[in-house]
């Protein structure tokens, strides 16, 4: 609905108005009727549309006058600007019973133009003028600006993320905020009694930043002018033309904010230089916070990260050879971090998970750093923290966490549809407990954060059946090169006892597992098969890995030809499972190349029974398998290659906000 200025008519003196372009002036004529007055007609000059609002029984007389009825209404609309004050006149005229003329009332108005605008449209540029500015949708035909979080940092020196900082110390800066105009047209001497004043809502003041460009001799000055703690800037001299603002994002989307923001400009009438002011009119414009965004194995790797382990008896060197080899294959970017920069913690994908940010006029990655909080506690933010790489985190309060929100229980899967809802960005997994069980559990606030971006609707799978109780032990994703586009991977020692079955069959069931590893103890095919304790172990994990597959079916919408089974055996130490041999399914993803652990099973013909079986069900999905000697670098101390790797992806092409979540 138009906004609605009201000006009180008066045919004692003429009444002097500002209208803003486009907008409703309503003309109070009440206190303006002269007595014996019945009717009255109302002329305007050529840029006044005059609107006489009435009910249906009402209708005008026969030379052009209108009854004096108390349900009639009388609005002008101006929609050219001034180019002098009071060059817009409104003359009523009032008529006695006889159709004499009683009296006149004049208005003078002067029509301003103040409009706030911002990238409406999701294209990159700002659009002036646009319709309900105010309200913000999804979808590929919805509108509302887009704000990045400004969690890079992009001033040298600075101690933290740039959003930490007061003011703007670099140019750079800017392209991570974004672009919004004021925009003023009218008699520049008409701004001198009337304020225009930008303003944010008390509830959104601290979650963004606001700083106005300001024009001097030499180079352009960034003035902050609302924020944490200014909710109002009164603008200096306004005249035609622009006023260029940027807008920092503070906060992420999170438990009691929804993401959403707006920013107000109002023309104020003030009477007196110390009045507070009376608005005339207000634009609002509304930002969405751009959420986290994770991603998952199916899109194109871009960084490998890996710690370098030389101290003590369980050195990963032959880990990081059999992974140079994979990454040379894949044609991908490594980076070793040093024992110094870790603190001789080798799990990098428990402590942190790469994402991005997008908007439409820039994107950058951000690593959301986990509360495990152990060796590499402080690596994301001394060593990935930088110039377009954003950094965020989560802490419970109280600091009670446990091994579930470490972020090898964090995954995502690849785009799906289920039952006709689209998920383009995929959803987000998390390990918890059975829904109606105790037990550990992710943080409160790690989920919060994770569901409050909401373009990756997270689901909560079964993962506390294991000692360090991680999804990345039983699930992962692979790229296929078919009608679906991937496979959901799940470790089966169902696979694994008809493998071995079939091999014992063959006649190979003394081919022993563990060959060529010192110190371990090598077990036959045949005393794998006897071993009561183990079978009762894995009917166990058979079991919660079919709760899962349930769930995920249902979630994801996969059907059984979407799953692959590989072949895995646990062992339960005490009430809870460890792989018995490195687990397969813990692999590094990159593109068609995987990085498989190698699982030292039982050789028949010369060849591991494992391995080719995992070739047979992967390589005729276009995938290539290199199989990674973890054994004593991560294996023994329960973790495998995913653990010890973590890879920055490129970003979706599909763009967040066309989705309806």
């Amino acid at each position: 609905m138009p906004q609605r200025h009201v000006v009180q008519m008066s045919t004692s003196h003429a009444s002097y108005g500002v209208c803003v372009l486009g907008t409703e002036v309503f003309l109070d004529t009440r206190r303006s009727i002269p007595k014996g007055a019945t009717s009255f007609e109302v002329h305007a000059t050529s840029a006044v549309t005059v609107h006489i609002i009435h009910s249906p029984m009402t209708k005008p007389m026969i030379n052009s006058r209108w009854p004096l009825d108390p349900d009639i209404e009388v609005v002008v609309t101006i929609d050219v600007t001034s180019r002098t004050i009071n060059d817009n006149k409104v003359k009523i005229s009032y008529y006695g019973q006889e159709g004499n003329e009683l009296s006149v009332a004049w208005l003078y108005l002067t029509c301003v133009d103040v409009s706030l605008d911002v990238d409406l449209n999701r294209n990159g540029r700002v659009k002036s003028k646009g319709k309900d500015k105010a309200k913000w949708t999804w979808g590929p035909d919805g509108q509302g600006a887009v704000l990045l979080v400004n969690c890079d940092r992009d001033s040298p020196g600075a101690g933290g993320t740039d959003s930490g900082q007061v003011d703007i110390w670099t140019t750079a800066d800017l392209q991570d905020m974004s672009v919004m105009l004021l925009r003023t047209q009218g008699p520049s001497t008409i701004f001198a009694e009337y304020q225009v004043v930008l303003h944010v809502p008390e509830s959104d003041a601290d979650k963004v930043r606001v700083f106005h460009a300001i024009r001097s001799d030499s180079h352009p000055h960034y003035k902050p002018v609302l924020g944490p703690d200014k909710l109002s800037y009164v603008l200096d001299h306004v005249g035609g033309g622009e006023n260029i603002f940027y807008v920092e994002g503070l906060a992420f989307p999170d438990v009691g904010f929804s993401g959403l923001v707006s920013f107000s400009a109002s023309l104020l009438e003030v009477p007196h230089k110390n009045s507070p002011g009376t608005p005339i009119f207000t634009d609002t414009v509304v930002f969405r916070m751009a959420p986290w965004i994770m991603t998952p194995n199916t899109q194109q790797p871009m960084e490998v990260f890996v710690c370098s382990i030389q101290r003590g008896s369980d050195t990963n060197e032959v880990f990081l050879e059999g992974l140079q080899v994979l990454l040379k294959k894949a044609n991908c970017k490594l980076t070793i971090c040093s024992e110094v920069e870790t603190r001789s913690d080798r799990w990098i994908q428990d402590e942190l998970e790469f994402g991005y940010v997008e908007a439409p006029h820039k994107t950058f990655p951000v690593v959301f750093d986990s509360p495990r909080n152990r060796g590499l506690k402080d690596f994301a933010f001394k060593k990935i923290l930088g110039p377009d790489f954003g950094y965020v985190t989560r802490e419970p309060p109280g600091r009670a966490i446990s091994s579930l929100d470490s972020f090898g229980n964090l995954d995502v899967s690849p785009p799906v549809t289920v039952r006709g809802k689209e998920y383009p960005l995929g959803r987000i997994l998390i390990g918890s407990p059975l829904p109606w069980a105790s037990g550990r559990r992710m943080s409160k606030a790690v989920r919060d954060f994770l569901y409050a971006q909401k373009v990756q609707a997270p689901v909560e799978i079964y993962s506390e059946w294991l000692s360090v109780g991680h999804v990345d032990e039983f699930l992962t994703f692979v790229p296929a090169y078919d009608r679906k586009g991937f496979r959901l991977l799940l470790a089966s020692p169902n696979a694994c006892y008809k493998l071995f079955k079939e091999k014992q069959r063959q006649g190979h069931g003394e081919a022993t597992q563990l060959v060529g590893l010192k110190g371990t103890e090598r077990r036959s095919i045949d005393e794998i098969l006897a071993d009561e304790s183990l079978k009762n172990d894995n009917r166990h994990v058979q079991r919660c890995i079919d709760w899962n597959r349930d769930l995920l079916k249902q979630e994801l919408g996969l059907s059984e030809q979407d799953i692959i089974d590989i072949p895995q055996l646990f062992i339960l130490k005490g009430s809870r499972a460890d792989a018995l041999f490195p687990d397969m399914v813990n692999m590094l993803v990159l593109g068609r190349h995987l990085g498989i652990p190698k699982p030292f099973g039982p050789l028949v013909g010369g060849q591991c029974c494992l391995e080719e079986r995992v070739r047979a069900l992967l390589e005729p999905l276009g995938l290539t398998c290199t199989f990674i000697d973890d054994y004593f670098s991560y294996h023994v101390l329960s973790g495998d290659v995913h653990c010890g790797t973590n890879v920055r992806r490129k970003p979706f092409a599909f763009k967040w906000w066309h989705m309806v979540p």
